[in-house]
């Protein structure tokens, strides 16, 4: 058993596998982190995200008195869940942003705030999106341009926000604004809440080589927000963004599921195709690339555990996620790249009508990119690995 899985644990386990098994929305399987295609689709994933918060398999960190099951809760339990839902290849709830910023709610917010939002979060009646990253302000968030002045007890806010994941169905965004720019990058930052339908705010789809629009750009021309937008202390919203992502730990170990679940398609698709006039999985040379990648998959989530038993030990090293970060993101291109090598000519046709699984390894080709810029890019965890942890200059 993995990270103190224990029997108990494991039980556990058998109960969620079972209820995603049962529960899980009939929507076709996509690579990566995507939006709804259509309302439909939307409803389907609102009614999978309130099951998931009412059986308790999400949310379940949050304290007591809203949902949650407070100190009872347990990493492992997040971690399970999400590689079951991984597992069975189901789509992530909806509550990536709800999640991120319930705690921020949570931790910082006011009972009036809590009131508001937290509810219907776990419900799915609402939904959040992300406002933080920026034209030139990814990587370093600390750069953001986008600005809240103070205006009859609220304030205004103008700038501009892109790659935000589920924008165009969002009721509500959770943003990053800069309300001081006469001190430090990081101390002039705010967290605010904004209607996502106020005067001013303009979401433009923004469509990807996929074929699909996950991500948008977001226009903010003089947005009006009353003074209970503000989450926390004014010049607080670094801490508290940051607070709220250090809940997103659990994520890490799904990406080790994925991509083993990627491996074992890897090996069904080499057994489909020809090479040399038979089947590519008796080519010595293709078996043993499946095994290297097999092995470097193994080698992540080994690389994963460890970080999170540092976790549960509050010993957790600066360089743990962007280590496990880097990998995942890598590994991800080598195996949808591989996979397509071995799909041959029929490997460049559109998603539909490709190799093997109507399209899926193209699928996860083009969407593999976006894993080695989201979330840090790859240049950015190769400078915090080799900078925090191996000591090397800027």
């Amino acid at each position: 058993m993995k990270y103190g899985m224990t029997t108990e644990l494991e039980e556990f386990r058998t109960e969620v596998r079972d209820f995603v098994t049962r529960h899980a929305p009939d929507i076709a399987p996509k690579a990566g982190v995507r939006s709804a295609e259509n309302a439909a689709e939307l409803a389907l994933l609102k009614e999978w995200t309130r099951a998931l918060f009412a059986a308790g398999y999400v949310g379940g960190s949050w304290p007591r008195e809203f949902g949650g099951n407070g100190d009872s809760h347990r990493l492992e339990q997040d971690i399970i869940v999400g590689e079951e839902i991984s597992r069975r290849r189901a789509p992530a709830p909806i509550q990536g942003a709800g999640n991120l910023v319930a705690h921020a709610i949570i931790d910082h917010g006011t009972d009036e705030q809590k009131n508001k939002y937290l509810k219907g979060i776990r419900t799915g009646e609402v939904m959040f999106c992300q406002l933080f990253s920026e034209p030139g302000a990814g990587s370093d968030l600390a750069s953001l341009r986008t600005r809240a002045t103070r205006d009859d007890g609220g304030f205004r806010i103008t700038g501009q926000k892109v790659w935000t994941t589920n924008g165009q169905w969002a009721d509500y965004g959770y943003l990053l604004a800069r309300t001081d720019p006469d001190v430090p990058k990081h101390k002039g930052i705010s967290a605010f809440l904004i209607d996502m339908r106020s005067p001013g705010v303009d979401v433009r789809p923004l469509r990807e080589m996929t074929g699909t629009a996950d991500f948008n750009e977001v226009f903010l021309d003089d947005v009006a927000v009353g003074a209970d937008a503000l989450i926390g202390q004014a010049g607080a919203g670094w801490m508290i963004a940051n607070s709220s992502l250090a809940h997103e730990r659990s994520g890490v170990a799904n990406n080790a599921v994925r991509l083993r679940r990627n491996v074992a398609a890897l090996i069904e698709l080499a057994g489909t195709v020809h090479r040399h006039g038979r089947p590519a999985i008796e080519d010595a040379v293709v078996v043993d690339r499946i095994g290297e990648l097999s092995a470097s998959v193994e080698a992540l989530s080994a690389l994963v555990y460890a970080g999170l038993t540092r976790v549960s030990r509050n010993d957790s090293r600066v360089i743990d996620a962007p280590m496990s970060k880097l990998m995942f993101s890598e590994l991800g291109v080598e195996i949808a790249s591989f996979a397509l090598e071995l799909c041959a000519e029929s490997g460049v046709v559109v998603a539909g009508d490709g190799c093997v699984d109507h399209g899926r390894w193209q699928d996860e080709f083009l969407y593999a990119r976006a894993y080695t810029i989201a979330g840090g890019s790859s240049e950015i965890m190769r400078n915090i690995i080799a900078e925090r942890g191996l000591g090397l200059p800027r």
